[in-house]
């Protein structure tokens, strides 16, 4: 059994208030991989109350974005029309929650007599932020199980701590696909 994770792909990080020509591009990509995904999809929302600038997040990035039930909350629409399942929304880079949803879904595919969970491949934005974040959970989580990050799927801040993140990874042994 595999799972797809798709990470925060909303408006706010691909051409919202922080958006990138390097997010913009990787639309289509991850598009195409969730209809080509063989397994569950999972999604993540990044998800702030309106007061976002009062938090520690919103004082270390005094940028307000993914403030629930705004456009830039939602997910991208090429994207939206591909989901079938509601979005874990998360407060934070990282989301146990997100963690104990796979879980749930591997203990009731194991009760139907399926396969046990393979592996975890995750796409998304920011590579530095949310899907290192959410990388290092899930491989806490789930030590023997194979995760993936496909980095052709992803987009940092930066080009620059795109590649980072992805070379961190590397070291606690999470797998990279498509490292361009």
């Amino acid at each position: 059994m595999k799972v797809l994770v798709v990470i925060d792909m909303q408006n706010d990080f691909i051409n919202g208030a922080l958006g990138t020509k390097e997010a913009e591009a990787v639309v289509p990509k991850a598009a195409e991989k969730i209809k080509a995904f063989s397994g569950k999809v999972f999604y993540t929302r990044d998800t702030h109350e309106k007061n976002y600038l009062e938090t520690q997040e919103g004082k270390k990035l005094p940028v307000p974005h993914c403030i629930q039930g705004s456009s830039g909350w939602e997910l991208n629409p090429e994207i939206e029309k591909l989901r079938d399942t509601e979005p874990v929304d998360k407060p934070s880079f990282g989301s146990l929650e997100l963690g104990y949803a796979i879980k749930d879904y591997e203990l009731k595919q194991a009760v139907t007599g399926e396969d046990m969970l393979e592996s975890i491949t995750l796409i998304g934005l920011c590579t530095d932020i949310c899907v290192i974040s959410n990388a290092m959970i899930l491989k806490a989580m789930f030590p023997e199980v194979q995760i993936v990050v496909d980095a052709s799927c992803c987009a940092g801040v930066t080009q620059e701590s795109h590649k980072n993140a992805l070379e961190a990874m590397k070291m606690c042994q999470i797998e990279i696909e498509n490292e361009v």
